[in-house]
């Protein structure tokens, strides 16, 4: 490994992530990325303390709590009755046991926070306006083909590239990524357009047949971040197309008006169709290795996207920097991370299902469910999540 740098397709917040790590354990890298400028699209991401902890181990600990807001709870909301299920509190309490916070950030803030740190290392080359199609490796490298440009050679090239990652349709030729029928609208309003008696410190979910309604507030409650989510059985995926608010309420009119009125005061709607994979075990040939959404994306139920991309970040980082071969640095990574990843990949399909969107006595048994259980049993049930930071066995 030593002497040539690592290859990294993708400038998103896992690539990013990655060239950071591997700079402060003395590893250059060149980071491709396809956009013609290094950014963020997007709003809102929720970071669980699994999310501090790989800030600290990158050093940017400081710059992303800057600019979280730090929330009381986690709400969950029946959307027919428009009354409470349960909640999670995010005190102090939470904090002594997971050893860091709850928050949500504005993506482009946490990305912007990696970014900075990344342009502040003389061992990260960034480079725009680079669309990774594919690689060649032999024993002692990998080239990296660039479209239009000239091929990109080094130690080894991880696919930070996302759902539809070139990387990985090489790597693992497994097709389109899985549609869920599962569409999302989002929408930021300034805080003053939020209905007064929702403006919760909280990031509350409103759980209803077929849908869900999200809301919580960003950039030190300037705005609030808004998201909708219901099935209608879509096939085909598509990303950031803006609609109207008519296309938006079809969703949600069974739903209570409390939760309702978040649509009807959200402005500038677009829609994602949700994607993910089916998890695989195969995340490296030779020396090209796969990180982030390009080795395991997921549904958003679980929160935890950009979450485990940085934990894949982590353990990468470490691997390597703790491993002279890279054929056994890549190895422990990939058998660190499989198990974990594919937990919440799943772990999030049944969410989806069986917590947001049931209906019936399927709802009636979840309000039974969570309703009864205490911060300390809610904190048990979530300590295998929040408590890694990338570096644990399996």
């Amino acid at each position: 490994m030593a002497g040539k740098p690592f290859i990294i397709a993708g400038g998103g917040i896992g690539g990013l992530a990655a060239a950071l790590g591997l700079a402060r354990k003395g590893r250059a890298s060149i980071v491709l990325e396809q956009a013609s400028q290094l950014g963020e699209i997007g709003a809102g991401i929720q970071l669980g303390p699994n999310a501090f902890h790989c800030f600290d181990y990158l050093g940017v600990g400081d710059e992303a709590r800057a600019g979280a807001v730090y929330i009381d709870r986690l709400r969950l909301m029946d959307g027919l009755n428009g009354e409470e299920i349960c909640h999670i509190p995010l005190d102090e309490a939470f904090r002594a046991r997971f050893k860091n916070p709850y928050a949500v950030v504005h993506r482009a803030d946490l990305h912007g926070a990696i970014l900075d740190a990344c342009r502040a290392h003389d061992l990260v080359d960034l480079r725009t306006s680079h669309r990774v199609e594919g690689y060649a490796q032999d024993d002692g490298a990998v080239t990296v083909q660039v479209a239009g440009k000239d091929p990109v050679k080094g130690a080894a090239l991880i696919g930070a590239d996302g759902l539809n990652s070139p990387v990985r349709a090489q790597l693992v030729g497994d097709g389109d990524p899985r549609v869920s029928g599962h569409t999302t609208y989002r929408s930021v309003i300034p805080t003053d357009r939020m209905p007064e008696d929702l403006r919760w410190n909280a990031a509350t979910l409103w759980a209803g047949p077929k849908c869900h309604i999200v809301h919580y507030p960003l950039k030190g409650w300037e705005v609030f971040n808004l998201v909708v989510t219901y099935h209608n059985d879509v096939e085909e995926a598509v990303a950031g197309v803006p609609v109207s608010k008519d296309e938006v309420r079809r969703g949600f009119e069974h739903i209570h008006p409390r939760a309702q009125q978040v649509i009807e005061h959200g402005q500038n709607w677009k829609l994602w169709v949700l994607c993910d994979r089916e998890p695989i075990e195969n995340w490296v040939d030779g020396r090209a290795v796969l990180l982030g959404d390009a080795a395991h994306p997921m549904l958003q139920y679980m929160a935890q996207g950009a979450c485990m991309a940085m934990e894949d970040a982590v353990c990468l980082s470490e691997m390597v920097a703790t491993h002279d071969d890279l054929d056994a640095a890549f190895e422990a990574y990939r058998a660190r991370r499989v198990v974990r990843t594919t937990r919440v990949v799943m772990g999030s399909r049944l969410i989806g299902e069986y917590v947001y969107h049931p209906a019936g006595a399927s709802a009636q048994m979840r309000n039974a469910i969570m309703s009864a259980r205490t911060p300390d049993e809610w904190y048990d049930r979530l300590a295998w999540l929040y408590g890694g930071n990338g570096l644990e066995e399996g």
